[in-house]
């Protein structure tokens, strides 16, 4: 398997305080990497920097073998990195399918004055577009609710709307930013069942999440982050038995 996100060296400080150090990782294709630790390890701020929300302090970071490191959010998702949030980014006063149309406004090759205009090339290429967010809709077990509010959806059908929203980017790696966040244990497996037929699709994912169990039952491999910096790598059952893993987080969690 080929090496599609590659990580070398980095650092990434605000204000003098060190948020990742030394970080080395790399995400294999078509696979479904976890990223765990305890709140403040710098699982979001490791996000953020991949997806060009924050330049780096130190390091590089290559996608398909190509520096990215510095490029802007709009270029990184244009090659095909796409993130998801902890908190809700949804439109909440327009419709589902609506959502995930305004994932595609990257995608228009139609001229902005054509689209102003309302001219047949233009309609025509929001038609095909608003049929590609159906279809992501349907993959996703949302389309019976597209003429919805995204404000009316439950808490588990906002989380798979915010997932459908980043699909519709086309992305070639999928970062997904607690996505299990406040759902029950039916909405968690079928997210997990999403992710893997997300994977299925040859969409490479990278996972922060705080469910163990559901980070075990889905992630082919697993990262470790503590105060920054990587303590830990590999299979889910190598983590759960890694006594620095259990010290710094897994043990904590379960006297909680």
């Amino acid at each position: 398997m080929s090496v599609i996100l590659e990580v070398q060296n980095m650092d990434k400080h605000f204000s003098g305080l060190a948020a990742i150090s030394q970080l080395d990782f790399s995400v294999v294709d078509s696979e479904i990497l976890g990223l765990i630790g305890p709140n403040g390890a710098g699982k979001t701020t490791l996000f953020n920097v991949i997806s060009g929300f924050f330049p780096p302090t130190t390091g590089r970071i290559f996608f398909h073998g190509t520096d990215i490191t510095g490029l802007q959010a709009h270029e990184i998702v244009r090659l095909g990195i796409t993130r998801t949030f902890q908190a809700s980014t949804l439109f909440m006063k327009i419709s589902v399918l609506e959502n995930v149309f305004t994932g595609y406004h990257l995608s228009y090759t139609t001229r902005i004055w054509r689209r102003l205009l309302r001219t047949p090339s233009a309609l025509e290429e929001e038609r095909e577009l608003r049929q590609r967010a159906t279809k992501i809709l349907d993959f996703m077990g949302l389309s019976s609710f597209k003429e919805e509010l995204a404000a009316n959806l439950p808490h588990g059908h906002q989380r798979i709307l915010g997932v459908c929203m980043a699909l519709a980017t086309h992305p070639k790696l999928l970062l997904l930013d607690e996505p299990m966040t406040g759902m029950n244990a039916v909405e968690t497996q079928t997210m997990i069942d999403l992710v893997r037929q997300i994977r299925e699709r040859g969409i490479t994912v990278v996972l922060v999440e705080h469910d163990m169990k559901a980070v075990m039952n889905l992630c082919d491999r697993i990262v470790v982050l503590n105060y920054g910096r990587k303590i830990a790598e590999g299979l889910p059952r190598e983590i759960s038995q890694n006594k620095d893993v259990v010290e710094a987080y897994l043990g904590k969690q379960g006297k909680k």
